[in-house]
């Protein structure tokens, strides 16, 4: 675990210690720690092992023994056992400006209001005012420290982030002075969530004036932090920070490949330079111990593209979603990076919904959505019984449902695509299905899903799901973690153990490309294409704009290494209904 992270976990420590009520020196002493520790110079690692930790002021022994097991294992029990005692929601109510630790234990304890999402509630109808030491005034600025933290959260959904970037991409692009324009950073490398864009612009120096004036008085842009000659920082609607600079023609690739990152992937590369006497920074490349300067005239080797700069490392080029440091490079000196899937290569769609249950467009406006698309089928996988909110499908319903579906499949057969009649059916927390193996064979695919239980521990979580996998059955796992972005955790799970099930009973795991979920995690991939499980592409669509989705999963499909011979919709339609069977043979 990285000094950042055990940092991020040590300021937690503190907070929750200040929820319940503890001493404010112990407190105060897991705040300097975070502090101490994301700042250090050295390397944590190297201190952990030199046993040198422990000689940092203010690093007593206790928390020596507690950084010590977050840098080895990745855990820390302590850390688990206070977050379990308190409810997860009252560290998001205290990131509320001017809501404190002490006002969150108030509301508590008099309220039982244990999320921001309660708290608003409870200003709204006028609970919070009557509270002693608060009242009205307090109770308005805590509804707009509510909207102010939505607006300006540090992390924002990757396609909110993408929608905002694409219109500025174009707007700059369609400027006289530019030549070459991008986005880069974290969103250009398909992470789930971003935290800022970064606009790279290539033109002429007497031209960067006119496009930073351009860019500061763009539509959505609701502050300007700052504005330069060749840089400057807007804050966009929805509180996501953006950032322009302008550089050279001959910069742009150099600039493009630097603040795409990651840091961890820059710090590979700059490794590489200086083993073939070279510094590589983001103006160009200089020769060893010589550092370039956005002033200097040059890089001593020209570079026009990407491209160009990793093949000047001996490297084939590494395609955005992949640079994470997580052996990209390797392949790269090797010969062995994968040809990712592109969003062209998919064939069809499954995970599905219907106005049968939660969905708010029949099957058949579905199939002819998947047909507007040019993709070849549509797997429908409306809810189970035990999804009440969800309308899910009770017992007697399933043949009017799957009857629908098939007259469907005849239809849309002579229009060239194929309309598949599964379910997505509920674990249940002893690990059964949520309907009997006789009606659910009834069906063309299962897809086995949690959606209620998320706080069940790691080891019965893991024994539901597996029990589940186990069904012949089961065609898919969906959404595997059960996380919502930026709201919901993952539910604690043995995530290993749940793909060597999937590798050892044919299960199809799901990529579930909702942008609230994007789940399974692209961290799990590369290890699932390895154990040989294949991936489904799936909108979880309850509408037909949500068939969009579809592209931001391949993009988290190509972080996670995956071609399209590792996706099972990728293959048409005369294939697809074969692999669908293959466990129930």
């Amino acid at each position: 675990m990285d000094k950042a992270k055990v940092a991020e976990i040590l300021e937690e420590i503190g907070t929750l210690l200040d929820l319940k009520g503890e001493n404010p020196f112990k407190v105060r002493a897991y705040h300097n720690a975070a502090r101490l520790i994301g700042g250090l110079p050295q390397d944590l690692g190297a201190l952990v092992e030199s046993g040198q930790l422990r000689e940092l002021k203010g690093i007593g022994e206790a928390l020596t023994e507690k950084i010590t097991e977050l840098w080895k294992t990745e855990k820390l029990k302590y850390h688990d056992e206070l977050r379990a005692s308190l409810p997860s929601g009252l560290i998001a109510m205290i990131a509320i400006p001017g809501f404190g630790p002490k006002r969150a234990q108030v509301v508590y304890k008099k309220l039982k209001v244990d999320s921001v999402e309660k708290l608003e509630a409870a200003c709204k109808d006028g609970r919070i005012a009557q509270l002693e030491g608060f009242g009205e005034k307090s109770q308005e600025k805590i509804l707009q420290g509510i909207e102010q933290l939505r607006r300006f959260s540090g992390r924002h959904h990757y396609h909110k982030a993408l929608a905002a970037a694409l219109g500025i991409v174009e707007a700059l692009r369609g400027h006289p002075a530019t030549i070459r324009c991008e986005y880069a950073g974290s969103l250009r490398r398909c992470r789930e969530t971003v935290g800022d864009v970064d606009f790279l612009v290539s033109a002429k120096e007497k031209d960067a004036p006119a496009l930073m004036e351009l860019f500061v008085k763009l539509p959505g842009i609701i502050a300007v932090n700052a504005k330069g000659e060749t840089k400057s920082s807007v804050v966009l609607d929805g509180g996501i920070q953006a950032d322009l600079r302008v550089v050279s023609e001959a910069q742009f690739p150099f600039a493009l490949a630097y603040f795409t990152g990651s840091k961890e992937h820059n710090i590979a590369l700059r490794s590489r330079a200086l083993k073939h006497g070279l510094s590589l920074n983001e103006y160009g490349f200089s020769k060893a111990g010589q550092e370039q300067t956005a002033r200097d005239k040059g890089s001593v080797i020209k570079c026009c593209t990407e491209e160009d700069i990793y093949e000047a490392l001996e490297l084939d080029c590494i395609p955005p979603e992949l640079r994470e440091d997580m052996g990209e490079i390797e392949a790269a000196e090797k010969g062995t990076l994968p040809k990712l899937v592109e969003k062209e290569n998919l064939r069809g769609a499954f995970h599905c919904h219907s106005t049968w249950t939660d969905g708010i467009e029949t099957i058949g406006s579905m199939a002819c959505a998947a047909q507007e698309l040019g993709l070849d089928y549509l797997g429908m996988a409306d809810h189970s019984k035990s999804e009440f909110q969800a309308r899910g499908l009770k017992d007697e319903q399933i043949p009017g449902y799957i009857a629908e579906t098939r007259k469907l499949d005849q239809k849309f057969r002579k229009l060239g695509v194929r309309v598949f009649a599964g379910i997505e059916c509920d674990i249940l927390e002893d690990g059964s299905l949520d309907y009997s193996d006789r009606i659910l064979a009834q069906f063309d695919y299962v897809i086995a899903a949690v959606h209620r239980g998320f706080t069940m521990e790691e080891k019965k979580m893991t024994a539901r799901v597996l029990k589940a996998l186990a069904n012949p059955l089961v065609t898919m796992l969906a959404h595997p973690t059960g996380r919502l972005l930026l709201s919901r955790d993952a539910y604690a799970l043995d995530q290993r153990a749940v793909i060597e099930a999937c590798a050892k009973h044919g299960v199809i795991i799901e990529l579930n490309s909702h942008p609230w979920r994007l789940d399974l995690d692209w961290r799990w991939w590369k290890f699932a294409k390895e154990r040989g499980v294949k991936c489904a592409i799936n909108p979880d669509a309850h509408s037909v704009p949500d068939f969009q989705s579809l592209a931001i999963g391949v993009g988290i499909a190509r972080k996670g290494w995956l071609t399209k011979d590792d996706v099972v919709n990728c293959l048409p339609a005369d294939k697809i209904e074969a692999v669908l069977k293959a466990r129930r043979k």
